[in-house]
């Protein structure tokens, strides 16, 4: 990093958290390490605050002009040799403007091996959020996904150079799955019984939960990337403008609209279908379900879940198949974008 010229103090974010509270008492952190974003938690379990920011980057060529051009709009970058990399929320406007992708430091929930920039980025992303502790060893609980069968080798990595990069900050980090985050978040008043459900924009992950205690995890490694990324090919349009239609207009409840629109209906369908399936195989395979009497509530969080009508479709898919506990309750979480982050706080609240 030695040419890199890191502005990611002047981009949005919660670099003016300390470690410690006005009160004296030591803060604990939940970190949601998403595909599309990262979202930080903070605070208690009642009232937390969160900060996010966008995952994602997008490079410009290297002049001395655009570079000053970037410093006087306060725009978050770095140069890389002959490149200004452009990170976080800001990179999907650049990507706006010239009609093209943002990159992302991950793919399917895990570190992106194909992209040479994934680990700074990353990083670099984790910074705005997360500010070097005050009070060393604080206690940072973060997301990791299930393991899958296209990404499962690679997690350890993945969950290594996370945790390598928080012990450099100061943090003593905690590895949380993010179907069991989503529980911790959501079904307090169940005790933490349930089956949290958290679709993201790289995979959806599923965690099977008795008194906080996960009994089936399990993954999908497909999310909002792979709508965005199957609509953008037939429609003939960058992933990144299909991914903001996606979360401006659509509506599941509403048949029809323009081609983009019914080619969303398609693959968010072909996404659920596939969730259910795969849930249906794992739950067959699994010898440790829990035996309980009463209906297993199920919360979905994550950005993928949030177009309205995801949570009627899911639920009919669902109800489709035989299960061998009872289906309660299908529900939204409170805030699905902010789930998986207050469950890790939750997760680094409980230790002592």
């Amino acid at each position: 990093m030695d040419d890199r010229n890191d502005h990611g103090s002047e981009s949005s974010g919660s670099g003016s958290h300390t470690g410690q509270s006005q009160s004296g008492t030591r803060t604990r952190i939940g970190l949601d390490v998403g595909t599309s974003k990262v979202v930080a938690a903070r605070g208690d379990n009642v009232s937390p605050t969160t900060d996010s920011q966008l995952n994602a980057f997008f490079d410009v060529p290297y002049s001395a002009l655009h570079e000053q051009g970037l410093k006087a709009n306060r725009t978050p970058f770095y140069r890389e040799d002959d490149r200004l990399i452009v990170y976080g929320d800001a990179s999907e406007k650049f990507a706006h403007i010239f009609n093209a992708n943002v990159r992302r430091p991950m793919a399917k929930g895990i570190l992106n091996p194909s992209e040479p920039q994934a680990t700074h980025v990353l990083e670099t992303v984790l910074s705005t959020l997360v500010p070097v502790s005050r009070n060393p060893g604080e206690l940072l609980a973060f997301s990791v996904p299930a393991a899958a069968p296209e990404t499962g080798h690679e997690l350890t990595y993945h969950e290594e150079t996370i945790k390598r990069y928080l012990k450099g900050r100061g943090y003593t980090p905690l590895a949380v799955n993010e179907g069991l985050a989503v529980v911790l978040a959501e079904l307090a008043k169940e005790g933490f019984t349930g089956i949290g459900i958290s679709c993201g924009g790289g995979m959806c992950n599923v965690a099977i939960s008795y008194l906080s205690i996960p009994s089936l995890t399990m993954s999908l490694a497909h999310g909002g990337d792979f709508i965005d990324a199957s609509v953008g090919a037939v429609v003939n349009e960058p992933a990144t403008r299909v991914k903001a239609i996606k979360e401006e207009t659509l509506d599941l409840t509403r048949e029809g609209g323009d081609k983009i629109d019914k080619a969303l209906h398609i693959y968010y369908d072909k996404l659920i279908e596939s969730l259910v399936e795969e849930l249906g195989k794992a739950v067959q395979k699994t010898p440790r379900l829990p035996r309980n009497d009463q209906p297993m509530p199920i919360v979905l969080a994550g950005g993928t879940s949030k177009p309205h009508g995801f949570r009627d479709r899911f639920e009919k898919a669902l109800r489709r198949r035989s299960w061998p506990f009872q289906i309660g309750e299908v529900r939204m979480a409170s805030d699905p974008l902010t789930a998986t982050a207050r469950g890790a706080l939750v997760a680094a609240l409980a230790e002592r």
